[in-house]
């Protein structure tokens, strides 16, 4: 009989290189959270809770997959990659929201970002998705691949910008949204987590953006893009 070998076999089948993860976020407790929840994924290398802070530091850690939140106070995810699709093309960029809103999606897509999941996803779910993003391939949460579709399909030999919609910031577009749908300012300002006079100066800059009047036009004008 032959003598056994006691030598370790070489394992084939090697662990994928962890991906290089940023989180933009302004809630530090869901920053927290994901960080928590990826941490056998991936390896998370820098956190922003600003735009300003965002740009910066995703330029310095270089990461191959930013998690961004669609909606912060000085811009959001859209106002992010902005400043960075031109001067990093290399990184990627994945919407994390609770913002399941047509608008939201198809304006995130615009300015470049490589899918859109809302945070209902799990974990695991999550993680598919990076890599998945990391890997050059398109993903969405399913309602929110509907909207996707829907926007080429309806209008195929349209140009995929909207040069009005488009100079409204994230903040301004979720006004306008709620302004369309009847809520009064008050309503809008609590539903929104900000002060009446916020409200009043995000309805006055579509108004001027728009060179509108009142509140009626853009309602109309809204109701038209499908925005409501």
């Amino acid at each position: 009989m032959g003598e056994l070998s006691m030598e370790p076999t070489e394992d084939t089948g090697a662990e994928p290189e962890r991906l290089r993860v940023f989180l933009v976020d302004d809630h530090a407790m869901f920053r927290a959270g994901v960080r928590a929840e990826l941490g056998a994924h991936v390896e998370v290398v820098g956190e922003a809770s600003t735009v300003a802070e965002a740009v910066a530091r995703i330029g310095v850690t270089q990461p191959d997959v930013v998690l961004l939140d669609v909606h912060m106070p000085d811009g959001g995810g859209r106002a992010v990659l902005d400043a960075m699709r031109r001067t990093h093309p290399q990184v990627k960029f994945l919407a994390l929201s609770v913002s399941d809103a047509a608008e939201d999606v198809i304006g995130l897509i615009r300015a470049g970002a490589r899918g859109y999941v809302t945070k209902t996803i799990s974990p695991d779910e999550l993680a598919a998705a990076i890599r998945r993003v990391a890997d050059g391939d398109a993903v969405f949460s399913p309602r929110l691949a509907g909207f996707v579709l829907d926007a080429f399909a309806a209008r195929p030999d349209a140009p995929v910008a909207d040069p009005e919609l488009d100079q409204l910031t994230n903040r301004e577009r979720e006004v306008l949204r709620l302004l369309a749908r009847g809520y009064a300012y008050k309503e809008i300002a609590k539903e929104l987590y900000i002060s009446i006079k916020t409200v009043e100066t995000h309805v006055s800059n579509v108004l001027r953006k728009l060179q509108m009047s009142n509140r009626y036009e853009l309602s109309r004008w809204a109701a038209d893009r499908r925005l409501v």
